[in-house]
């Protein structure tokens, strides 16, 4: 019995390449600017999310207002020292400036007064002594009453300071203290956010996606945004201080030195910021931080401790507004005093920057060279020799 035979199945047309659905095209990778915009986007949003950072930054802004405020009142405040005068004190004691006389008929008012704490001192006719007048105190008496009647040869200023010495000190520790703030706070949270994406092994895939600098610029903007944020509102608050506090004269002669401390703080910063990342790319551990920024660090700290102990000193002062790392401090403040010409923030400012780029261009060196190195610290001509 034979099989009959099937007929053989028909063949179908292999389908057209052109019918066949169409595949779809892999993204693009980010552009340079692109890539840097991104990582200081997260750089900002990690330092905004932060409770610390947050809270921290309110209270450096309220004791900003607070002295500003303070100082403001203590600057207009004319009251003198307190003091009760008796009817037989000489008569020239009354003519004396900065203090706040309240005239008593004999003694006993005036010691009375004195134990009730409604006078520091009282000044009291004595014919026992030479000066025809003595101090009667409770405890002690006032430093102040005490220099002002003593006795002093007049004095002739031939160059007098235009600005108080009291206000110079204090203008010269503000700039000093908020650049060191500002620069080691955020020098030291790039620091950190580098060494931490070595240690978690993060930067591997950061810079599989992004070029090694796109990743540094980005980390330097971010950062950048943030410090000078933090400058512009403490500048903001010590404009609204001293108009609350009526200090127009003081405002109006620090107008110009803020703006240029604002400036000059900008490549400061940068400059700072770059060699912060290049210092802490060299080490692969957060306890080991502090062996590569330790130089860093005291360069920040030079400034404020200089205009400290030299702000009187006007060669320092000059030597400071022309090195790059100090002079966002000494300039401002030179220009505050009076004593630099209308050329010499811009030769000082043309210094900063040409000192920026090369530090931005080693660091970046040092940078990629150093960022896929773990374990030991690099040497320093290693990761410039690459």
């Amino acid at each position: 019995m034979s099989t009959p035979i099937q007929p053989a199945p028909s063949l179908q047309p292999a389908p057209s390449l052109q019918s066949a659905p169409s595949l779809q095209s892999a993204p693009s990778a980010p552009s340079t600017a692109q890539s840097v915009w991104l990582v200081a986007e997260r750089e900002i949003g990690s330092k905004l999310r932060s409770k610390a950072f947050v809270i921290s930054t309110l209270i450096l802004f309220l004791v900003a207002l607070a002295a500003v405020i303070w100082g403001g009142f203590q600057a207009g405040n004319d009251a003198g020292t307190p003091v009760a005068v008796t009817a037989d004190a000489p008569s020239s004691i009354d003519e004396l400036p900065g203090l706040e006389v309240t005239e008593v008929p004999d003694r006993a008012t005036a010691e009375e007064m004195v134990r009730e704490g409604d006078v520091d001192a009282a000044i009291v006719g004595d014919q026992a002594s030479s000066l025809g007048f003595a101090v009667v105190a409770e405890s002690s008496a006032p430093s102040s009453l005490m220099l002002m009647l003593s006795q002093a040869p007049p004095v002739e200023l031939l160059d007098p300071d235009d600005t108080d010495g009291a206000l110079r000190y204090f203008v010269a520790i503000a700039f000093g203290a908020v650049f060191l703030v500002a620069a080691s706070t955020f020098g030291g949270t790039i620091a950190q956010s580098v060494v931490e994406e070595k240690q978690t092994r993060v930067v591997e895939i950061l810079i599989s996606a992004i070029p090694t600098r796109a990743l540094l610029a980005g980390k330097v903007i971010g950062n950048t945004i943030l410090a000078m944020g933090q400058i512009l509102v403490l500048a903001a608050i010590a404009i609204v201080g001293l108009t609350v506090t009526d200090q127009g004269a003081v405002l109006q002669g620090l107008g110009g030195p803020i703006a240029w401390f604002a400036v000059f703080f900008f490549f400061g910063f940068v400059l700072l910021a770059a060699l912060f990342a290049a210092a802490a790319a060299m080490v692969s551990r957060q306890e080991d931080i502090g062996s590569t920024t330790t130089p860093l660090i005291m360069l920040v700290m030079a400034p404020y401790f200089l205009v400290i102990f030299f702000n009187d000193n006007p060669v320092v002062l000059t030597v400071m507004s022309y090195v790059p790392f100090s002079a966002p401090v000494g300039m401002p403040l030179r220009l505050y005093l009076g004593e630099a010409q209308w050329w010499e923030p811009l030769v000082s400012l043309a210094i900063l920057i040409a000192t920026c780029v090369a530090a931005i261009a080693v660091g970046a060196k040092i940078y990629e060279n150093s960022l896929l190195r773990m374990g030991t610290r690099v040497k320093l001509a290693e990761a410039l020799r690459g």
